[in-house]
């Protein structure tokens, strides 16, 4: 799936550091051999710092969704490509309309289902994850997956099971399945793989931890060569040969002037001068675990309402994660910051703070739970969230302060500081 960023803003990450400001001495060039500011060229790899996942940790993950299907009356679960398929066994597969597949049962053993055409592909996969000893159902072009799928629960006694599939997993899948099983009941996976996946280990924590500070180096590398007459896209190509220094693939979306009003962007052609605000968000990826974090600044001086609506929304933000503990219902996060917005006469509601709070983050950038209202989950510790409250001025600018937040036994923390202001956005770094 591409992602809004990436849709909007494909052509922008694809080029590079392409536009650098005349002056800028060149220390290195990118991997087009085009030259890199100053500050951008002094930034080491982290490379080496990510730890990637391993079958051990995978195997407690999938002991953790047998006790959950147990506890939740599921026989067996259903993952096609997607994140939870990679989370439990480290698959990352592609393929379209044809059904490549992970059947789990709570008891017994797993077995794939895969098109015939992919048995290398999909031998090489297997091998390398915590399954390497599954049975593998394959099917041709001119045969039904469904009826294989269906044909496995029959010889593990699963004919008339309860089957949950994965969320994101497409209709046609899970109506194929059903029409060949016509004896099972099929529900939602979720209560497992999201059961799984909203808490996270000490070593998911590191690796988010870890994006974070990638990400938000990146951002002031890109503020630091930052010059008037800039576009949009040219700072964003700064933003992603920043992230490409340290070792990782990363974006940002920017969004100039009255622009900045708009949470989503716009894709208008905008161009950077003196007195500016500019609003950014973007993160990058790390072993699979993301960042989410936004920005906002002035080039230049910043008005003085433009000073106001800041540190409404910093206090907005710090309410949240000293809000944010375990056992609080995630709605309440939301309700804390809204309020201080809302006082500070930017309301009611969603007038001016125009979305929720923040969202569950790991290996999606947005996932289970959600700091919103309506959504009465308390929280526990080591689950992971965007903490992002914004005001929203159509047609003046906008304000959107973001780091993501782990909560603690205690509390809450943010992966990264604050920004102090408009004017030294990274001044703590």
């Amino acid at each position: 799936m591409v992602s809004r960023r990436a849709f909007l803003y494909g052509s922008a990450l694809a080029a590079g550091a392409a536009a650098l400001p005349a002056h800028a001495a060149p220390q290195t060039v990118d991997a087009d051999c085009r030259p890199l500011p100053p500050s951008i060229a002094a930034l080491k790899s982290m490379k080496e710092q990510a730890k990637p996942i391993t079958n051990e940790e995978r195997q407690a993950r999938l002991a953790k969704a047998r006790e959950l299907m147990a506890a939740n009356k599921l026989d067996a679960i259903m993952l096609t490509a997607g994140t939870s398929l990679d989370y439990f066994t480290g698959i990352r597969w592609w393929g379209g309309e044809r059904l490549f597949a992970l059947i789990l049962p709570a008891k017994g053993a797993a077995f794939f289902v895969c098109p015939y055409f992919e048995t290398d592909r999909s031998h090489e996969q297997i091998a390398k994850s915590p399954l390497a000893d599954a049975e593998v159902r394959y099917w041709n072009e001119d045969e039904s997956p469904y009826r294989l799928v269906a044909q496995g629960l029959k010889d593990r006694g699963l004919a008339a099971g309860t089957v949950g599939v994965g969320e994101n997993t497409p209709f046609v899948f899970s109506h194929g399945v059903g029409l060949a099983a016509p004896q099972a009941r099929i529900t939602s996976a979720t209560p497992v793989t999201a059961g799984c996946r909203m808490v996270k280990s000490a070593h998911e924590v590191e690796l988010m931890r870890l994006a974070a500070k990638i990400t938000l180096t990146a951002y002031a590398a890109a503020y630091n060569a930052l010059q008037e007459g800039m576009t949009q896209h040219d700072f964003a190509d700064l933003v992603a040969a920043a992230h490409r220094q340290q070792g990782f693939e990363g974006e940002a979306e920017i969004q100039v002037g009255e622009y900045s009003a708009l949470p989503h962007g716009s894709i208008a052609p905008q161009v950077i001068r003196d007195g500016a605000i500019l609003l950014m968000d973007g993160g990058c990826k790390v072993e699979g675990y993301v960042s989410d974090i936004s920005r906002t600044f002035v080039l230049g001086k910043p008005s003085d309402k433009m000073r106001q609506v800041f540190d409404i929304v910093h206090r907005a933000q710090e309410t949240a994660v000293h809000t944010a503990r375990p056992g609080v219902p995630a709605e309440q996060v939301d309700a804390a910051a809204r309020k201080v917005i809302t006082d500070a006469g930017y309301g009611p509601g969603y007038k001016h703070f125009t979305h929720r709070v923040g969202h569950g983050m790991g290996m999606d950038g947005h996932e289970w739970p959600y700091l919103v209202h309506g959504d009465i989950m308390p929280l526990q510790p080591d689950m992971t969230f965007s903490d992002e409250p914004g005001i929203y001025i159509r047609g003046e600018f906008g304000v959107r302060l973001e780091d993501d937040m782990h909560i603690t036994e205690n509390g809450a923390e943010l992966f990264t500081p604050q920004s102090p202001s408009l004017e030294h956005p990274f001044a703590n770094i």
